[in-house]
């Protein structure tokens, strides 16, 4: 997982290289580089482009993935990749999107490029991106927003991939910012015993990176009804040399525990296929 506050120049990561299979939250990264190859080309997305793009993002839509991600076409993906300054990504084989290795590291890299001027997209391509991800349907803004004030401004995409034999991969990634604040959250996972898990898990970590930064607001989403459980999961010092500008967390963030599995999600459940 990883962590970047603007405001404050603090960044906190957990395992920031390791790689997941990146199910759906790979599409935010094709929608990017689509938008680069139109920027190159000197034309603005078509009807078409546009429809698959907001079925894409804001539905999960693989189909719209799929055709996008064929369009694009890998040259300019890793193209992209490249320009974007994602090392540690590599493009699944074969057409299978979703299988693309990513990392916490690259993510958060992607997220600070559509929330900043930079050269790579243009500031409407970047709010495109940002505004499709602000339109996601309900029963998939679970994730990196539980636990944000009500009053914050949220962006966010998930993914989630059963793998035979290996559990689930569930991911979640976010923009957040209003009255002040602006900060990225981007949490991975792997091998959770189901869905259900797996979102529990990436809920607890964002409740608390946003109790943190947000002392004393109120939450959007609700709190737990779990009872409170020992601490198993540190935030950490990062060993890497950060991605980020700023100062490293330092331990500010609250270590967070595992999920409890004996809470239902209080979003929506959606179909394993994303």
């Amino acid at each position: 997982m990883a962590v970047y506050d603007r405001k404050r120049k603090l960044s906190c990561a957990v395992d920031t290289g390791r790689r997941y299979d990146s199910a759906s939250v790979v599409k935010v990264t094709i929608l990017a580089a689509l938008l680069r190859k139109a920027q190159e080309q000197g034309r603005r997305l078509t009807a078409r482009e546009r429809g698959l793009a907001e079925k894409m993002i804001t539905r999960s839509d693989n189909a719209a993935a799929s055709t996008l991600w064929n369009a694009v076409g890998r040259t300019r993906l890793n193209r992209f990749l490249k320009l974007a300054g994602m090392r540690r990504t590599r493009l699944g084989a074969n057409g299978h999107w979703g299988l693309t290795q990513i990392t916490a590291f690259d993510e958060l890299r992607l997220l600070r490029l559509l929330t900043s001027r930079n050269s790579v997209l243009t500031t409407a391509s970047r709010r495109y991106v940002l505004d499709l991800m602000g339109r996601v349907i309900p029963e998939q803004r679970w994730g990196a927003p539980a636990g944000r004030p009500s009053w914050m401004r949220w962006r966010v995409k998930n993914g989630w991939l059963p793998r035979l034999g290996r559990y689930w991969r569930v991911h979640s990634i976010g923009a957040f910012d209003g009255r002040g604040q602006d900060y990225l959250i981007v949490v991975l996972t792997q091998d959770s015993p189901t869905m259900e898990y797996g979102i529990q898990t990436i809920e607890r970590v964002a409740r608390a990176v946003h109790r943190t930064l947000n002392p004393g607001s109120g939450s959007a989403a609700g709190s737990s009804q779990c009872r409170r459980r020992r601490p198993t999961g540190p935030f950490r010092r990062m060993s890497e040399p950060s991605p980020w500008p700023g100062r490293p967390c330092q331990g500010r963030l609250r270590r967070v525990p595992q999920a409890c599995p004996a809470r239902a999600r209080q979003a929506g459940v959606v179909q394993p296929s994303s």
